[in-house]
């Protein structure tokens, strides 16, 4: 099932995989990495100019890694947003999706937590390091792959 967004962005060449529907009627398909960029600045023309949320998982262990944004278009008044959710998925070997920072400044965070918790590299990201592990820390801790260490560093509650 396509829905209208889906049906617009065929209607203008841009390739995606529509996935269907979620729970609430939200609209969710599946962008190319490579065309993340170009599909998201048209977005944001169009009136998506409002990011609710970025998030990534691990779909699978040994599998692909997916990057999830959620925006939403304020046309007719707050409170019939349209609402859109866009999945992007990156290979374990090589993690990569653009950066969308340029487009929604408030991404910053989000993807450096994708980042720090998954390994995704968003290219173009203007301050891609780690937010929530230590520098020194090895390995991207919500893989399903990860093996955990054997110590844990015990700190002073005072």
């Amino acid at each position: 099932m396509q829905g209208y967004l889906s049906a617009w962005l065929v209607k203008h060449g841009l390739i995606h995989r529509s996935l269907g529907f979620d729970y609430q009627g939200i609209e969710t398909f599946q962008i190319k990495s490579e065309d993340w960029h170009s599909i998201a600045v048209i977005l944001y023309v169009y009136g998506y100019n409002y990011l609710r949320s970025q998030c990534a998982y691990d779909v699978a262990p040994g599998g692909l890694l997916a990057s999830v944004y959620h925006l939403t278009r304020i046309k007719y008044g707050a409170d019939q947003p349209e609402e859109v959710c866009i999945k992007v998925f990156a290979t374990r070997r090589d993690p990569r999706i653009p950066s969308v920072f340029c487009v929604w400044k408030s991404v910053d965070f989000q993807e450096r937590e994708s980042y720090d918790m998954l390994g995704i590299s968003y290219d173009n990201h203007p301050r891609l390091k780690r937010i929530l592990m230590p520098d020194s820390w090895i390995g991207w801790p919500l893989r399903k792959d990860y093996i955990a260490p054997n110590f844990y560093e015990i700190q002073d509650a005072h």
